[in-house]
């Protein structure tokens, strides 16, 4: 089982870290230009139905993912309401 949670966790880094370099890129040229709203605003809604999801079952790495992930699309999504 541990292995398991391991190997979770480590996908989920590598997953959720991903979008840290979208949120610096449009924090520091204050331009969403070629982001999508509607992508965006998808996946926001799909990580807070896996954040609930990994909450129901006890899935530790799945919570953990989605939090952090929830974070980070939300920023990119608030960006892009911001600066358009």
């Amino acid at each position: 089982m541990l292995i398991t949670t391991l190997i979770g966790l480590a996908a989920a880094c590598c997953t959720t870290v991903s979008f840290l370099p979208q949120v610096i890129k449009a924090w520091r040229t204050q331009s969403t230009r070629d982001v999508s709203f509607a992508m965006f605003t998808l996946l926001v809604t799909g990580n807070s139905l896996w954040l609930v999801y990994g909450a129901l079952i006890g899935d530790l790495p799945i919570v953990v993912a989605n939090v952090i992930t929830l974070g980070l699309v939300g920023a990119i999504l608030a960006l892009k309401l911001r600066y358009g």
